[in-house]
């Protein structure tokens, strides 16, 4: 007997008292609790009206279609035609999906393409602007009062956008600032002849046993290289740039990257800390210069991105107030800014040199500045005039960095032929270091925040004990550099000159220092 409703045999049968008809039991059961009536004849039914049939276990016939050798192949071939129907129907449907998506990337470059045209026809409006703007100068006090409007910042970031080259109107260093910097200045040097080496300053036997610490692969392998190092003493966070065109703030207390700033086009050549206020400058062979600052969170947002300069940015370095920086350009000039509007104050051009600057730094007292130049001179120039007022020559080859010592009185240059000493008081070179061979250049020179040692890189990194003009300055430590470039590029001393950061031409980043067995015993 089969079921009334599926026509299958039942596995648990039930019959009707009113029509006698046969149900599987699940089927009855859900068809009363839907409709009320009997499926086939119509009539009322409830489960009262249901009786279940006993019956002994009953086996399932097996179907028509698998009792023999040709029904097996026909279900077979059903089988088959069903997954190739739905295989089908899933090629379809990729189809369209691959069409939706190439149609979203088309309409994604046409939009990319609409935005740097606009950026194009913006950029060129306002080269037009800045040349009729040229052609018909404000007076003196306008300019004044236009620069005293631009604390926040936001013309400030417009003036930097003009067009490429474009000579721009600067409203100079006034009265005021040449005032805050002479102050800062005489604050500066009332302090340093009170000055004295701190007691927490890594002695000499200590750097004598300084080797390799750890090393931090921080920049891309594709483009390895590391160009500039500068540290935050206070927070001990080491910023390195990169060929790789981003800077990295490196945390070497915890060992971890706190960020990674990208942006420029082409390699970093400079990276600068300022003291205060948690703000980041980094110099680019891209012609610009970029204003990062830190938030709460470690991260760092672009402030100010000026485009002053029209040849690579060699250098970065700010003044003692921290409220001006000064960049060097291989465009012969350098930039003269004031850090919260990201302002071009002054923009000095060198006539007398012809292939632009390489490096810079600021005196400690900040009234001088110091450039070194491709032409193998070192140009000292008064910040407040904007004059040359001393020059040094005798390198051979471009002046690839500068240092002032602490106490004001030693310039240490480096260049091709190694490293010279110079006395600023009697504008003399004092000492020479040659230390490489004839193609071996001198990439970088430091002295530690108290004056007392110097840190010279090349094929190796030296550290001296800083003499004084007749007394030698003799070498405490050579270092090897470990990266097997051959070319340490760029080093500096941590606080306390308790260790040395050093960027080579790999991409890792590696400290020098005590190991901590001898540090804890030292301290």
């Amino acid at each position: 007997m089969n079921c009334s409703i599926s026509g299958e045999v039942p596995e648990e049968p039930v019959v009707s008292k009113k029509s006698g008809l046969l149900y599987e039991k699940r089927l009855i059961e859900r068809h009363i609790s839907d409709y009320g009536k009997c499926p086939v004849t119509g009539e009322p039914l409830t489960m009262d009206d249901i009786v279940p049939v006993k019956t002994g276990k009953i086996v399932k016939p097996r179907s028509l279609t698998a009792a023999s050798i040709p029904g097996m192949l026909g279900m077979f071939q059903n089988e088959w035609d069903a997954l190739m129907l739905s295989n089908f129907a899933l090629e379809q449907q990729l189809h369209a999906a691959r069409q939706e998506l190439s149609h979203a990337l088309y309409q994604h470059d046409a939009a990319c393409r609409v935005i740097a045209r606009l950026k194009k026809e913006r950029d060129e409006a306002r080269s037009l602007l800045a040349q009729a703007e040229r052609q018909a100068p404000l007076p003196a006090s306008a300019v004044t009062a236009n620069v005293s409007a631009l604390t926040n910042g936001k013309r400030a970031a417009e003036d930097v956008d003009m067009g490429p080259g474009a000579k721009r109107m600067r409203p100079g260093i006034s009265d005021s600032i040449i005032a805050e910097l002479t102050e800062c200045n005489a604050a500066l040097s009332q302090q340093r002849k009170k000055r004295q080496i701190p007691p927490t300053l890594a002695p000499i036997d200590a750097l004598e046993r300084y080797t390799q610490l750890s090393s931090h692969p921080l920049h891309k392998t594709n483009k390895p290289g590391i160009t500039s190092i500068d540290i935050n003493l206070s927070k001990d966070i080491v910023a390195t740039g990169g060929i790789d065109s981003s800077a990295v703030l490196f945390d070497r207390t915890s060992g971890e990257i706190l960020s990674t700033l990208s942006g420029h086009s082409k390699k970093v050549t400079s990276v600068k800390f300022v003291a205060q206020n948690d703000v980041f400058l980094s110099g680019s062979a891209d012609k610009t210069v970029r204003i990062w600052q830190g938030s709460e969170d470690g991260k760092y947002d672009c402030r100010h991105i000026l485009k002053d300069h029209t040849a690579e940015v060699q250098a970065v370095t700010v003044h003692a107030t921290n409220n001006y920086f000064v960049t060097a350009s291989l465009d012969t000039t350098w930039c003269f800014y004031d850090l919260s509007s990201g302002i071009c104050l002054t923009q000095v051009e060198d006539p007398s040199n012809s292939m632009g600057y390489t490096s810079a730094a600021f005196h400690p007292d900040g009234l001088i500045l110091g450039t070194g130049t491709t032409e193998a001179t070192v140009r000292i120039w008064d910040v407040k005039s904007r004059g040359n007022v001393a020059n040094f020559d005798g390198h051979t080859g471009a002046v690839t960095a500068i240092s002032f010592s602490e106490n004001g009185y030693f310039l240490a240059t480096a260049a091709h032929d190694g490293v010279k000493l110079w006395d600023l008081r009697k504008l003399k070179n004092f000492r020479s270091f040659e230390l490489y061979d004839q193609d071996t250049p001198t990439n970088s020179v430091d002295f530690d925040h108290s004056g007392t040692y110097l840190a010279i890189a090349g094929s190796d990194i030296r550290v001296y004990q800083v003499g004084s003009v007749k007394a030698d300055w003799t070498c405490i430590k050579t270092l090897p550099d470990l990266s097997g470039t051959g070319r340490a590029t760029c080093v500096k001393f941590g606080p306390d000159a308790r260790y040395l950061a050093v960027g080579s031409m790999d991409r890792n980043l590696r400290i020098f220092g005590l190991p901590e067995d001898d540090a804890s015993a030292e301290s």
